[in-house]
């Protein structure tokens, strides 16, 4: 779960895209004239499109519109009952028709977590449809340590409905004091979103952020440039494992300071640097 403040100056706009997959919800703001292309940011297995709110706005101050979305069965993307909807394969097929949707050419693609797994399979599906691919704490395989403790559990609570899973949330956050720290909106929306999101989406996707094989190897040979960038005390897949990851795709590499696991929320001013400064753009869009 990320821990943020849910406000932001940008004003985003709430909408829906209707997708052979089931609608999507998406946020989404673009400067008066755009000069960068559009973002197209994906979140992680128990996040939402709100988890990027705060890297939105000096994307957006840049030049690039931005598409913040829900993928299906989180928050106010409505799940299916077929576990396999929640493959990586399937949900990148989501990301394609997306980009087919915006009709607004290659996007750089952003996804967290699971979202870069999913985002990741949407590349090598079609390649031509991105201008980069950003992995932000994400991995090269499935997930593996000490995260995966809780996989299991949250399993069996989504087999009981979303309102077993909320109850134990409940629980934990009642003595979680970095919870506690937040203001009540915030408390309410994470609470709210959880209640959202599909017991479905939750077992489907723990299932395949565990079972995803390496495919380095495949990305690389897709050619499209890459931003490896994480947390410098990630706790989900090692900071170890995604330099190496980097390393192997001959990928750009960034590790922000003072974050863990959601570099967007703990670190939003240095994690959208970290973009700009890597996005490519066409030789004609970069000159202007």
């Amino acid at each position: 779960m990320a821990l943020h403040p849910i406000c932001t100056d940008l004003d985003l706009e709430l909408s829906q895209l209707d997708v052979p997959g089931g609608p999507l919800a998406v946020l989404r703001a673009a400067p008066a004239v755009p000069a960068r292309s559009t973002v197209l940011l994906v979140p992680g297995l128990t996040g939402s499109k709100e988890d990027f709110r705060l890297v939105a706005e000096p994307l957006v101050e840049a030049g690039h519109p931005v598409v913040l979305l829900d993928q299906r069965g989180q928050h106010q993307s409505p799940g299916r009952e077929e576990l396999a909807a929640y493959a990586v394969d399937a949900l990148g097929q989501d990301l394609l028709a997306v980009v087919d949707e915006l009709r607004e050419g290659p996007v750089h693609l952003v996804g967290h977590s699971f979202g870069g797994l999913v985002s990741r399979a949407a590349v090598l599906q079609r390649p031509e449809a991105f201008r980069s691919l950003t992995l932000m704490g994400s991995g090269p395989a499935g997930l593996t340590g000490p995260r995966t403790a809780v996989l299991g559990p949250l399993r069996e609570l989504a087999a009981q409905g979303i309102a077993a899973v909320v109850e134990v949330m409940d629980h934990l956050n009642a003595v979680d004091e970095k919870f506690l720290a937040l203001d009540a909106s915030t408390q309410c929306f994470l609470r709210d979103r959880m209640l959202a999101s599909s017991p479905r989406a939750l077992i489907g996707m723990s299932d395949a952020i565990e079972s995803e094989p390496d495919r380095v190897a495949e990305l690389r040979a897709t050619g499209l440039p890459v931003l490896v960038v994480h947390g410098e005390s990630d706790d989900a897949w090692t900071p170890a494992q995604q330099r190496d990851m980097a390393e192997r795709l001959g990928a750009s590499y960034v590790v922000v300071p003072d974050a863990v696991h959601s570099p967007a929320v703990e670190q939003p001013a240095a994690t959208a640097r970290a973009m700009l400064a890597f996005f490519p753009e066409p030789a004609a869009d970069a000159a202007a």
